[in-house]
């Protein structure tokens, strides 16, 4: 259904702070919107004003409970097809279950593509994605994905503390490509390191390639979560010469447990990560810096509404 012209952004529960950042940032003021918990958990959701014909945007990171936050999305998106809204755009700052992008194994789910599925059958028509851990899951969904990144935003931040002789770490070879985007923006020397995963949230690091002794490394990720391969790569820098002045950057902060005991590493001289997740203060390293993605999701929200080039933001 086409729009009339007019938008609307509203924001779950999972990061209300960006949804109100991404508002301020387009003039305008959030939907108003009632979420709520049953008693046995049922999650309600009711509009509390007219979407009929209009551009929505919902804001809603899958991040942790994702699946609280993934059902939350869910019923959010068939509330408003059910109200008449005229594009439904799912903005998806951090898209939960990317890491089940294929199978490794006999008898496995596409976690992934099935989450994809589900939110173009509930009636999203959009969606608005940062950093995926996969690219190729823009490929699961039908209908069009603008995918985002934090990548010159994390750039310009390092580039403003002068570090001289740094060395960008690609902690394992999915993120080489980034990797040499970074080294290419910053104009420094890059480092691969491979690991191998003997099963779910467990790195080990075999060797690198690169020059590393005596400098000063830049890990770039896409997820930090339990910190385990972080802690990893840590270790094998250190043991091959480099400075314990190491930077660590990444997009989203998940954080989960044992994260924080393993990222207050005394080798960690900062952690910069963006606000895609909603990181509560008991779950925060120490010298975290979080950077706010509003800007970026705010000017990519409003050339989507009005039809103009969304690629125009990447030069």
């Amino acid at each position: 259904m086409p729009h009339n012209g007019q938008m609307k952004l509203f924001t779950g529960t999972a990061n209300p702070a960006l949804g109100q950042e991404v508002a301020d940032f387009l003039g305008i003021s959030l939907g108003g919107v009632h979420i709520s918990r049953f008693a046995s958990g049922e999650i309600y959701v009711r509009y509390e004003e007219s979407v009929r014909g209009i551009d929505v945007f919902v804001l809603q990171p899958l991040s942790a409970p994702v699946n609280e936050n993934l059902v939350e999305l869910l019923i959010m998106i068939d509330a408003l097809k059910r109200a008449s809204a005229g594009r439904i755009t799912a903005v998806i700052p951090y898209y939960g279950y990317a890491r089940q992008e294929k199978k490794t194994a006999p008898r496995e789910p596409i976690t992934a593509r099935m989450v994809a599925d589900i939110i173009t059958t509930v009636g999203a028509d959009r969606v608005l994605t940062m950093d995926l851990h996969a690219p190729a899951i823009q490929g699961f969904f039908n209908i069009p994905v603008d995918h985002m990144t934090a990548l010159p935003m994390l750039a310009q931040y390092i580039r403003g503390k002068g570090i001289a002789n740094g060395v960008i770490i690609a902690p394992d070879a999915g993120i080489v490509k980034k990797a040499e985007k970074l080294a290419t923006m910053l104009d420094l020397p890059l480092g691969v390191m491979y690991k191998r995963r003997p099963a779910h949230n467990v790195a080990q690091t075999t060797f690198v390639i690169g020059e590393v002794d005596g400098m000063q490394p830049i890990i770039i990720e896409d997820i930090i979560d339990t910190g385990g391969s972080v802690e990893q790569v840590i270790e094998a820098l250190l043991s091959r010469g480099a400075l314990p002045e190491i930077h660590i950057l990444a997009t989203h902060g998940v954080f989960s447990p044992p994260a924080l005991e393993r990222l207050n590493h005394p080798a960690i001289k900062e952690i910069v990560v963006t606000n895609t997740i909603a990181i509560p203060p008991e779950r925060r390293p120490a010298n975290l810096k979080i950077l706010s993605v509003a800007p970026l999701l705010g000017d990519t929200i409003r050339r989507i509404h009005q039809n103009i080039s969304v690629s125009a933001l990447f030069n």
